[in-house]
Protein backbone atom coordinates (compact mmCIF):
# COMPACT_ATOMS: atom_id res chain seq x y z
CA UNK A 1 0.00 0.00 0.00
CA UNK A 2 1.07 3.63 -0.32
CA UNK A 3 2.40 4.41 3.10
CA UNK A 4 5.09 6.42 4.81
CA UNK A 5 8.37 5.04 6.09
CA UNK A 6 9.39 5.60 9.71
CA UNK A 7 11.79 8.29 8.49
CA UNK A 8 8.97 10.14 6.77
CA UNK A 9 6.68 9.83 9.81
CA UNK A 10 9.39 11.37 12.00
CA UNK A 11 9.53 14.33 9.64
CA UNK A 12 5.78 15.00 9.54
CA UNK A 13 4.97 18.64 10.20
CA UNK A 14 4.00 19.40 13.79
CA UNK A 15 1.70 22.37 13.43
CA UNK A 16 2.00 23.54 17.03
CA UNK A 17 5.80 23.38 16.94
CA UNK A 18 6.16 25.30 13.68
CA UNK A 19 4.12 28.43 14.27
CA UNK A 20 7.04 30.63 13.18
CA UNK A 21 7.34 28.78 9.90
CA UNK A 22 3.56 28.95 9.40
CA UNK A 23 3.51 32.72 9.97
CA UNK A 24 6.33 33.06 7.43
CA UNK A 25 4.28 31.08 4.90
CA UNK A 26 1.18 33.07 5.84
CA UNK A 27 2.86 36.36 4.98
CA UNK A 28 4.30 34.99 1.76
CA UNK A 29 0.90 33.69 0.69
CA UNK A 30 -0.73 37.06 1.26
CA UNK A 31 1.88 39.49 -0.02
CA UNK A 32 4.56 37.77 -2.10
CA UNK A 33 3.32 34.67 -3.90
CA UNK A 34 0.26 36.33 -5.49
CA UNK A 35 2.68 38.34 -7.66
CA UNK A 36 5.03 35.42 -8.33
CA UNK A 37 2.89 32.38 -8.83
CA UNK A 38 -0.72 32.82 -9.69
CA UNK A 39 -1.35 35.59 -12.24
CA UNK A 40 -0.51 33.49 -15.27
CA UNK A 41 -2.29 30.39 -14.03
CA UNK A 42 -5.73 31.84 -14.66
CA UNK A 43 -7.06 34.40 -17.06
CA UNK A 44 -7.53 38.07 -16.32
CA UNK A 45 -10.42 39.28 -14.19
CA UNK A 46 -13.82 39.39 -15.84
CA UNK A 47 -15.95 42.54 -15.86
CA UNK A 48 -18.67 42.88 -13.20
CA UNK A 49 -21.78 40.78 -13.82
CA UNK A 50 -24.53 42.35 -15.94
CA UNK A 51 -27.78 43.34 -14.24
CA UNK A 52 -30.21 40.50 -13.45
CA UNK A 53 -32.12 39.43 -16.53
CA UNK A 54 -29.51 40.74 -18.96
CA UNK A 55 -29.45 38.58 -22.10
CA UNK A 56 -25.67 38.12 -22.07
CA UNK A 57 -25.80 36.79 -18.50
CA UNK A 58 -28.54 34.33 -19.44
CA UNK A 59 -26.59 33.08 -22.44
CA UNK A 60 -23.48 32.63 -20.29
CA UNK A 61 -25.36 30.61 -17.66
CA UNK A 62 -26.96 28.37 -20.27
CA UNK A 63 -23.71 27.75 -22.19
CA UNK A 64 -21.64 24.59 -22.23
CA UNK A 65 -18.28 24.04 -20.57
CA UNK A 66 -15.53 25.07 -22.99
CA UNK A 67 -13.62 22.07 -24.40
CA UNK A 68 -10.31 23.77 -23.53
CA UNK A 69 -11.34 24.32 -19.91
CA UNK A 70 -8.39 23.17 -17.72
CA UNK A 71 -10.69 20.91 -15.70
CA UNK A 72 -11.84 19.16 -18.88
CA UNK A 73 -8.25 18.93 -20.14
CA UNK A 74 -7.13 17.16 -16.97
CA UNK A 75 -10.00 14.70 -17.21
CA UNK A 76 -9.19 13.97 -20.85
CA UNK A 77 -5.56 13.25 -19.93
CA UNK A 78 -6.69 9.96 -18.35
CA UNK A 79 -7.37 8.57 -21.82
CA UNK A 80 -3.62 8.21 -22.43
CA UNK A 81 -2.78 6.37 -19.20
CA UNK A 82 -1.83 2.72 -19.82
CA UNK A 83 -2.42 1.37 -16.32
CA UNK A 84 -6.08 0.36 -16.66
CA UNK A 85 -5.92 -3.34 -17.42
CA UNK A 86 -7.69 -4.98 -14.51
CA UNK A 87 -10.81 -6.28 -16.25
CA UNK A 88 -11.47 -9.00 -13.64
CA UNK A 89 -11.67 -6.48 -10.80
CA UNK A 90 -14.03 -4.29 -12.84
CA UNK A 91 -16.34 -7.30 -13.14
CA UNK A 92 -16.24 -7.63 -9.35
CA UNK A 93 -17.18 -3.97 -8.94
CA UNK A 94 -20.10 -4.07 -11.37
CA UNK A 95 -21.39 -7.20 -9.61
CA UNK A 96 -21.97 -5.00 -6.55
CA UNK A 97 -24.35 -2.61 -8.35
CA UNK A 98 -27.28 -1.50 -6.22
CA UNK A 99 -29.61 -0.68 -9.11
CA UNK A 100 -30.94 -2.79 -11.95
CA UNK A 101 -29.74 -0.42 -14.63
CA UNK A 102 -28.86 -2.14 -17.91
CA UNK A 103 -25.26 -1.90 -19.07
CA UNK A 104 -24.58 1.44 -20.73
CA UNK A 105 -27.68 3.12 -19.32
CA UNK A 106 -27.10 6.78 -18.37
CA UNK A 107 -29.47 7.94 -15.59
CA UNK A 108 -30.45 11.61 -15.51
CA UNK A 109 -32.36 13.15 -12.60
CA UNK A 110 -34.52 16.19 -12.00
CA UNK A 111 -33.31 19.29 -10.19
CA UNK A 112 -35.36 18.34 -7.14
CA UNK A 113 -33.49 15.03 -6.79
CA UNK A 114 -30.12 16.78 -7.07
CA UNK A 115 -31.13 19.36 -4.45
CA UNK A 116 -32.26 16.63 -2.06
CA UNK A 117 -28.99 14.75 -2.43
CA UNK A 118 -26.98 17.96 -1.98
CA UNK A 119 -28.91 18.63 1.20
CA UNK A 120 -27.92 15.19 2.48
CA UNK A 121 -24.26 15.98 1.74
CA UNK A 122 -24.58 19.24 3.69
CA UNK A 123 -25.85 17.35 6.73
CA UNK A 124 -22.52 15.54 7.12
CA UNK A 125 -19.99 18.11 5.91
CA UNK A 126 -18.79 21.58 6.97
CA UNK A 127 -18.59 22.47 3.28
CA UNK A 128 -21.68 24.15 1.80
CA UNK A 129 -22.91 22.14 -1.19
CA UNK A 130 -24.97 24.42 -3.42
CA UNK A 131 -26.97 23.23 -6.42
CA UNK A 132 -27.43 25.52 -9.42
CA UNK A 133 -26.97 25.59 -13.20
CA UNK A 134 -23.18 25.91 -12.90
CA UNK A 135 -23.00 22.78 -10.75
CA UNK A 136 -25.41 20.88 -12.98
CA UNK A 137 -23.20 21.48 -16.03
CA UNK A 138 -20.29 19.80 -14.26
CA UNK A 139 -22.50 16.94 -13.03
CA UNK A 140 -23.30 16.32 -16.70
CA UNK A 141 -19.59 16.49 -17.53
CA UNK A 142 -18.64 13.77 -15.03
CA UNK A 143 -21.78 11.61 -15.09
CA UNK A 144 -22.80 11.88 -18.76
CA UNK A 145 -20.35 13.38 -21.25
CA UNK A 146 -17.10 11.98 -19.81
CA UNK A 147 -18.48 9.06 -17.81
CA UNK A 148 -15.90 6.54 -19.11
CA UNK A 149 -13.08 8.79 -17.90
CA UNK A 150 -14.90 9.32 -14.60
CA UNK A 151 -14.90 5.54 -14.09
CA UNK A 152 -11.14 5.54 -14.65
CA UNK A 153 -10.82 8.36 -12.14
CA UNK A 154 -12.83 6.33 -9.62
CA UNK A 155 -10.40 3.47 -10.11
CA UNK A 156 -7.43 5.72 -9.40
CA UNK A 157 -9.18 6.78 -6.22
CA UNK A 158 -8.71 3.23 -4.91
CA UNK A 159 -4.95 3.88 -4.93
CA UNK A 160 -4.81 7.44 -3.61
CA UNK A 161 -7.88 8.13 -1.47
CA UNK A 162 -6.87 6.01 1.57
CA UNK A 163 -3.66 8.01 2.00
CA UNK A 164 -5.42 11.31 1.25
CA UNK A 165 -7.99 10.58 3.96
CA UNK A 166 -5.30 9.62 6.47
CA UNK A 167 -3.48 12.93 5.99
CA UNK A 168 -6.63 15.07 5.88
CA UNK A 169 -7.75 13.53 9.16
CA UNK A 170 -4.28 14.08 10.66
CA UNK A 171 -4.47 17.78 9.70
CA UNK A 172 -8.12 18.16 10.84
CA UNK A 173 -9.41 18.94 7.34
CA UNK A 174 -12.80 17.75 6.01
CA UNK A 175 -12.32 14.42 4.25
CA UNK A 176 -14.33 15.68 1.27
CA UNK A 177 -11.30 17.79 0.35
CA UNK A 178 -9.77 14.65 -1.15
CA UNK A 179 -11.94 15.46 -4.18
CA UNK A 180 -9.97 18.68 -4.66
CA UNK A 181 -7.22 16.57 -6.23
CA UNK A 182 -9.82 15.15 -8.62
CA UNK A 183 -10.65 18.63 -9.90
CA UNK A 184 -6.98 19.64 -9.98
CA UNK A 185 -5.46 16.65 -11.78
CA UNK A 186 -8.22 14.04 -12.35
CA UNK A 187 -5.90 11.89 -10.15
CA UNK A 188 -3.41 11.65 -13.00
CA UNK A 189 -0.05 11.41 -11.14
CA UNK A 190 1.86 12.73 -14.16
CA UNK A 191 -0.47 15.68 -14.79
CA UNK A 192 1.17 18.96 -15.76
CA UNK A 193 -0.78 22.10 -16.63
CA UNK A 194 0.10 24.54 -19.40
CA UNK A 195 1.47 26.86 -16.71
CA UNK A 196 3.70 24.21 -15.14
CA UNK A 197 1.58 23.14 -12.16
CA UNK A 198 2.53 19.53 -11.49
CA UNK A 199 1.30 16.37 -9.81
CA UNK A 200 -1.88 15.17 -8.14
CA UNK A 201 -2.26 18.45 -6.25
CA UNK A 202 -0.97 20.70 -9.08
CA UNK A 203 1.62 22.69 -7.15
CA UNK A 204 3.28 25.60 -8.91
CA UNK A 205 7.07 25.78 -8.50
CA UNK A 206 7.23 28.61 -5.93
CA UNK A 207 4.31 27.34 -3.87
CA UNK A 208 5.88 23.89 -3.78
CA UNK A 209 9.17 25.30 -2.52
CA UNK A 210 7.30 27.24 0.16
CA UNK A 211 6.08 23.89 1.52
CA UNK A 212 9.40 22.08 1.21
CA UNK A 213 8.85 20.27 -2.09
CA UNK A 214 12.20 19.81 -3.84
CA UNK A 215 12.53 20.20 -7.59
CA UNK A 216 15.76 19.40 -9.43
CA UNK A 217 16.93 17.66 -12.58
CA UNK A 218 16.17 14.19 -11.17
CA UNK A 219 13.33 14.61 -8.67
CA UNK A 220 10.14 16.65 -8.57
CA UNK A 221 8.51 16.26 -5.15
CA UNK A 222 5.36 17.93 -6.47
CA UNK A 223 4.67 14.65 -8.30
CA UNK A 224 5.37 12.52 -5.22
CA UNK A 225 1.97 11.36 -3.88
CA UNK A 226 3.11 11.30 -0.24
CA UNK A 227 5.13 14.52 -0.04
CA UNK A 228 2.68 16.51 -2.17
CA UNK A 229 -0.35 15.36 -0.15
CA UNK A 230 1.27 16.47 3.12
CA UNK A 231 2.18 19.81 1.55
CA UNK A 232 -1.36 20.23 0.20
CA UNK A 233 -2.81 19.69 3.69
CA UNK A 234 -0.50 22.34 5.14
CA UNK A 235 -1.43 24.73 2.33
CA UNK A 236 -5.16 24.16 2.83
CA UNK A 237 -4.88 24.83 6.56
CA UNK A 238 -2.92 28.02 5.93
CA UNK A 239 -5.62 29.21 3.52
CA UNK A 240 -8.38 28.32 6.00
CA UNK A 241 -6.60 30.44 8.62
CA UNK A 242 -6.96 33.35 6.19
CA UNK A 243 -10.57 32.90 5.05
CA UNK A 244 -12.38 30.58 7.49
CA UNK A 245 -14.55 29.37 4.61
CA UNK A 246 -13.84 26.21 2.60
CA UNK A 247 -15.34 27.55 -0.64
CA UNK A 248 -12.98 30.51 -0.52
CA UNK A 249 -10.13 28.17 0.43
CA UNK A 250 -10.77 26.13 -2.72
CA UNK A 251 -10.91 29.29 -4.83
CA UNK A 252 -7.65 30.55 -3.31
CA UNK A 253 -6.00 27.17 -3.85
CA UNK A 254 -6.65 27.61 -7.57
CA UNK A 255 -6.24 31.36 -8.11
CA UNK A 256 -4.08 32.40 -5.17
CA UNK A 257 -4.98 34.53 -2.14
CA UNK A 258 -4.17 37.76 -3.98
CA UNK A 259 -6.80 37.16 -6.64
CA UNK A 260 -9.41 36.12 -4.07
CA UNK A 261 -8.68 39.17 -1.90
CA UNK A 262 -9.09 41.50 -4.88
CA UNK A 263 -12.38 39.80 -5.79
CA UNK A 264 -13.63 40.28 -2.22
CA UNK A 265 -12.73 43.98 -2.34
CA UNK A 266 -14.44 44.46 -5.72
CA UNK A 267 -17.57 42.75 -4.35
CA UNK A 268 -17.74 45.20 -1.45
CA UNK A 269 -15.95 43.10 1.17
CA UNK A 270 -18.38 40.18 1.24
CA UNK A 271 -16.77 36.78 1.87
CA UNK A 272 -19.06 34.53 -0.15
CA UNK A 273 -17.81 32.62 -3.19
CA UNK A 274 -21.08 32.93 -5.10
CA UNK A 275 -21.18 36.71 -4.59
CA UNK A 276 -17.55 37.28 -5.62
CA UNK A 277 -17.57 34.62 -8.37
CA UNK A 278 -17.81 37.06 -11.30
CA UNK A 279 -14.78 38.99 -10.03
CA UNK A 280 -12.57 35.87 -10.06
CA UNK A 281 -10.53 34.56 -12.99
CA UNK A 282 -12.64 32.52 -15.41
CA UNK A 283 -10.98 29.20 -14.50
CA UNK A 284 -11.67 29.78 -10.80
CA UNK A 285 -15.31 30.67 -11.49
CA UNK A 286 -15.78 27.04 -12.56
CA UNK A 287 -13.60 25.60 -9.85
CA UNK A 288 -15.98 25.44 -6.88
CA UNK A 289 -18.93 24.25 -9.05
CA UNK A 290 -16.68 21.49 -10.39
CA UNK A 291 -15.66 20.52 -6.85
CA UNK A 292 -19.30 20.30 -5.74
CA UNK A 293 -20.22 18.30 -8.83
CA UNK A 294 -17.38 15.80 -8.56
CA UNK A 295 -18.05 15.29 -4.84
CA UNK A 296 -21.70 14.58 -5.62
CA UNK A 297 -20.88 12.19 -8.49
CA UNK A 298 -18.26 10.26 -6.52
CA UNK A 299 -20.61 9.94 -3.53
CA UNK A 300 -23.57 8.86 -5.73
CA UNK A 301 -21.71 6.97 -8.45
CA UNK A 302 -23.95 3.89 -8.26
CA UNK A 303 -27.04 6.07 -8.79
CA UNK A 304 -25.50 7.16 -12.09
CA UNK A 305 -24.54 3.61 -13.13
CA UNK A 306 -20.86 4.48 -12.73
CA UNK A 307 -18.40 1.78 -11.61
CA UNK A 308 -14.68 2.05 -11.12
CA UNK A 309 -12.28 0.86 -13.78
CA UNK A 310 -9.49 -0.25 -11.44
CA UNK A 311 -5.89 0.39 -12.41
CA UNK A 312 -3.39 -2.44 -12.34
CA UNK A 313 -2.58 -1.66 -8.68
CA UNK A 314 -4.81 -0.55 -5.84
CA UNK A 315 -3.80 0.92 -2.46
CA UNK A 316 -3.24 -2.54 -0.98
CA UNK A 317 -1.24 -3.79 -3.96
CA UNK A 318 1.65 -1.35 -3.42
CA UNK A 319 4.41 -1.23 -0.81
CA UNK A 320 7.45 0.98 -0.28
CA UNK A 321 11.18 0.34 0.07
CA UNK A 322 13.70 2.89 1.36
CA UNK A 323 16.39 3.43 -1.28
CA UNK A 324 19.95 3.41 0.09
CA UNK A 325 21.84 3.97 -3.15
CA UNK A 326 21.20 5.20 -6.68
CA UNK A 327 18.76 3.03 -8.62
CA UNK A 328 17.49 2.95 -12.18
CA UNK A 329 13.80 2.28 -12.79
CA UNK A 330 14.75 0.79 -16.14
CA UNK A 331 17.09 -1.73 -14.47
CA UNK A 332 14.44 -2.62 -11.88
CA UNK A 333 12.00 -3.15 -14.73
CA UNK A 334 14.43 -5.53 -16.46
CA UNK A 335 15.36 -7.51 -13.34
CA UNK A 336 11.91 -7.82 -11.72
CA UNK A 337 10.01 -8.04 -15.01
CA UNK A 338 7.72 -5.08 -14.24
CA UNK A 339 6.61 -2.88 -17.16
CA UNK A 340 8.51 0.39 -17.05
CA UNK A 341 5.25 2.32 -17.52
CA UNK A 342 3.94 0.76 -14.32
CA UNK A 343 7.05 1.78 -12.37
CA UNK A 344 6.75 5.33 -13.70
CA UNK A 345 3.09 5.39 -12.71
CA UNK A 346 3.93 4.28 -9.15
CA UNK A 347 7.00 6.56 -8.91
CA UNK A 348 6.10 9.70 -10.89
CA UNK A 349 8.49 12.00 -9.00
CA UNK A 350 11.64 10.62 -10.66
CA UNK A 351 12.04 12.68 -13.82
CA UNK A 352 14.90 10.76 -15.47
CA UNK A 353 13.85 7.25 -14.32
CA UNK A 354 16.71 7.50 -11.80
CA UNK A 355 16.29 7.41 -8.00
CA UNK A 356 19.24 9.43 -6.64
CA UNK A 357 21.15 8.52 -3.52
CA UNK A 358 20.13 10.90 -0.71
CA UNK A 359 21.36 9.68 2.72
CA UNK A 360 19.89 12.62 4.66
CA UNK A 361 16.35 12.24 3.28
CA UNK A 362 16.23 8.85 1.56
CA UNK A 363 13.77 8.43 -1.26
CA UNK A 364 11.32 5.54 -1.33
CA UNK A 365 10.63 3.17 -4.19
CA UNK A 366 7.03 2.07 -4.67
CA UNK A 367 6.68 -1.47 -5.95
CA UNK A 368 3.85 -3.93 -6.47
CA UNK A 369 3.61 -5.91 -3.24
CA UNK A 370 4.14 -9.18 -5.07
CA UNK A 371 7.59 -8.00 -6.21
CA UNK A 372 8.86 -6.64 -2.88
CA UNK A 373 10.12 -10.02 -1.66
CA UNK A 374 11.95 -10.60 -4.94
CA UNK A 375 13.58 -7.17 -4.66
CA UNK A 376 14.77 -7.81 -1.10
CA UNK A 377 16.09 -11.27 -1.98
CA UNK A 378 18.15 -9.80 -4.83
CA UNK A 379 18.89 -6.39 -3.36
CA UNK A 380 22.66 -6.44 -3.81
CA UNK A 381 22.42 -7.67 -7.38
CA UNK A 382 19.86 -4.95 -8.19
CA UNK A 383 21.99 -2.17 -6.73
CA UNK A 384 25.03 -3.41 -8.65
CA UNK A 385 23.22 -4.38 -11.84
CA UNK A 386 24.71 -3.10 -15.08
CA UNK A 387 23.19 -3.36 -18.52
CA UNK A 388 25.37 -4.73 -21.35
CA UNK A 389 25.82 -1.17 -22.60
CA UNK A 390 26.92 0.02 -19.16
CA UNK A 391 29.33 -2.91 -18.80
CA UNK A 392 30.79 -2.12 -22.20
CA UNK A 393 31.19 1.52 -21.23
CA UNK A 394 32.98 0.52 -18.01
CA UNK A 395 35.25 -1.83 -19.92
CA UNK A 396 36.19 0.86 -22.40
CA UNK A 397 36.92 3.28 -19.58
CA UNK A 398 39.09 0.66 -17.87
CA UNK A 399 40.92 0.00 -21.11
CA UNK A 400 41.68 3.66 -21.59
CA UNK A 401 43.09 3.84 -18.07
CA UNK A 402 45.31 0.77 -18.66
CA UNK A 403 46.61 1.51 -22.16
CA UNK A 404 49.98 2.78 -23.30
CA UNK A 405 51.41 3.92 -26.61
CA UNK A 406 53.92 1.66 -28.38
CA UNK A 407 56.09 3.04 -31.19
CA UNK A 408 56.67 0.35 -33.81
CA UNK A 409 60.34 -0.55 -34.34
CA UNK A 410 61.96 -1.94 -37.48
CA UNK A 411 61.09 -5.62 -37.94
CA UNK A 412 58.20 -5.70 -35.44
CA UNK A 413 54.87 -7.29 -36.33
CA UNK A 414 51.56 -7.29 -34.50
CA UNK A 415 52.20 -10.79 -33.17
CA UNK A 416 55.48 -9.87 -31.49
CA UNK A 417 53.99 -6.69 -30.04
CA UNK A 418 51.01 -8.65 -28.69
CA UNK A 419 53.30 -11.19 -27.01
CA UNK A 420 55.40 -8.41 -25.51
CA UNK A 421 52.41 -6.83 -23.80
CA UNK A 422 50.53 -10.03 -22.97
CA UNK A 423 47.59 -9.18 -25.20
CA UNK A 424 46.25 -10.38 -28.56
CA UNK A 425 46.57 -9.24 -32.17
CA UNK A 426 42.81 -8.83 -32.38
CA UNK A 427 42.80 -6.57 -29.31
CA UNK A 428 45.48 -4.31 -30.85
CA UNK A 429 43.52 -4.20 -34.11
CA UNK A 430 40.33 -3.25 -32.26
CA UNK A 431 41.97 -0.50 -30.18
CA UNK A 432 43.61 1.03 -33.25
CA UNK A 433 40.82 0.40 -35.77
CA UNK A 434 43.13 -1.72 -37.97
CA UNK A 435 41.57 -3.87 -40.68
CA UNK A 436 44.71 -5.87 -41.46
CA UNK A 437 48.09 -6.72 -39.93
CA UNK A 438 50.22 -4.28 -41.89
CA UNK A 439 52.15 -1.82 -39.71
CA UNK A 440 55.18 0.42 -40.34
CA UNK A 441 58.19 1.57 -38.31
CA UNK A 442 57.45 4.71 -36.30
CA UNK A 443 53.71 4.02 -36.22
CA UNK A 444 52.14 4.70 -32.82
CA UNK A 445 49.85 1.95 -31.53
CA UNK A 446 47.60 1.92 -28.48
CA UNK A 447 48.20 -1.29 -26.56
CA UNK A 448 46.63 -2.60 -23.40
CA UNK A 449 48.82 -4.36 -20.88
CA UNK A 450 46.69 -6.28 -18.34
CA UNK A 451 47.90 -5.79 -14.79
CA UNK A 452 48.40 -9.12 -13.02
CA UNK A 453 46.72 -9.43 -9.63
CA UNK A 454 48.93 -9.26 -6.56
CA UNK A 455 50.12 -12.63 -5.35
CA UNK A 456 48.32 -13.48 -2.11
CA UNK A 457 50.14 -14.79 0.88
CA UNK A 458 49.78 -18.60 0.96
CA UNK A 459 47.08 -19.87 3.26
CA UNK A 460 45.74 -16.39 4.13
CA UNK A 461 42.26 -14.98 3.54
CA UNK A 462 42.09 -12.32 0.83
CA UNK A 463 39.43 -10.10 -0.64
CA UNK A 464 39.23 -10.17 -4.41
CA UNK A 465 37.49 -7.28 -6.17
CA UNK A 466 35.71 -8.55 -9.27
CA UNK A 467 36.76 -6.90 -12.53
CA UNK A 468 34.76 -6.53 -15.73
CA UNK A 469 34.65 -9.76 -17.71
CA UNK A 470 35.67 -12.02 -14.81
CA UNK A 471 33.71 -15.13 -13.86
CA UNK A 472 33.93 -17.42 -10.85
CA UNK A 473 35.83 -19.91 -13.00
CA UNK A 474 38.48 -17.35 -13.95
CA UNK A 475 38.89 -16.26 -10.32
CA UNK A 476 39.06 -19.85 -9.10
CA UNK A 477 41.87 -20.70 -11.55
CA UNK A 478 43.76 -17.56 -10.58
CA UNK A 479 43.87 -18.57 -6.92
CA UNK A 480 44.11 -22.33 -7.51
CA UNK A 481 40.78 -22.99 -5.79
CA UNK A 482 37.37 -24.23 -6.94
CA UNK A 483 34.16 -22.42 -7.85
CA UNK A 484 32.38 -24.30 -5.06
CA UNK A 485 34.97 -22.96 -2.59
CA UNK A 486 34.19 -19.36 -3.56
CA UNK A 487 30.43 -19.91 -3.45
CA UNK A 488 30.67 -21.54 0.01
CA UNK A 489 32.93 -18.84 1.51
CA UNK A 490 30.70 -16.04 0.21
CA UNK A 491 27.25 -17.65 0.70
CA UNK A 492 26.48 -17.38 -3.02
CA UNK A 493 23.35 -19.05 -4.37
CA UNK A 494 24.37 -18.67 -8.00
CA UNK A 495 27.45 -18.04 -10.10
CA UNK A 496 26.32 -14.52 -11.03
CA UNK A 497 28.83 -11.84 -10.01
CA UNK A 498 29.31 -8.21 -10.98
CA UNK A 499 32.18 -5.72 -11.36
CA UNK A 500 33.18 -4.18 -8.03
CA UNK A 501 31.83 -7.08 -5.96
CA UNK A 502 34.16 -8.19 -3.15
CA UNK A 503 34.75 -11.92 -2.73
CA UNK A 504 36.59 -13.80 0.00
CA UNK A 505 39.25 -16.13 -1.43
CA UNK A 506 41.54 -18.49 0.53
CA UNK A 507 44.46 -19.76 -1.55
CA UNK A 508 45.73 -23.17 -0.41
CA UNK A 509 48.96 -23.45 1.53
CA UNK A 510 51.88 -24.91 -0.46
CA UNK A 511 52.63 -28.54 0.30
CA UNK A 512 55.82 -29.28 2.20
CA UNK A 513 58.44 -30.84 -0.08
CA UNK A 514 59.60 -34.35 0.85
CA UNK A 515 63.27 -34.82 1.55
Amino acid sequence: MIRMTDHQKQNLPERKKNNGCRWHRFLLLLFVLPTLVFPGRSEAFQPPPPPPGDASEQRQDQGLIAPDDPIVAMLDSLASLTVFANIERRSEMTALRKHDFPAGFVPVYSDSVYRKRMSALNDRSPFEFVYNDHVRRFINLYAVNRRELTERMMGLGELYFPFFEEQLDRHNIPLEMKYLAVVESALNPTARSHMGATGLWQFMFHTGRLYGLRVNSYVDDRADPIRATIAACEHLNDLYDIYGDWSLVIAAYNAGPGNVNRAIRRAGGVKDFWLIRHFLPRETQNYVPAFIAVTYVMEHADAHNLYAVPPVYSHFDVDTIVVRSELSLRNISNILDIPLDHLRYLNPAFRQNIIPNNPEQPYVLRLPTEHVGLFLANEEAIYNFRTPAEIRQEELAAQLRETTVHVVSQGEVLGSIARRYGTSVREIQRLNNLRGTLIRPGQRLIVRAPTPPPTPAPGSENVHVVRSGESLGVIARRYNITVNNIMYWNNLNSTTIWPGQQLIVRPPEPRASSK
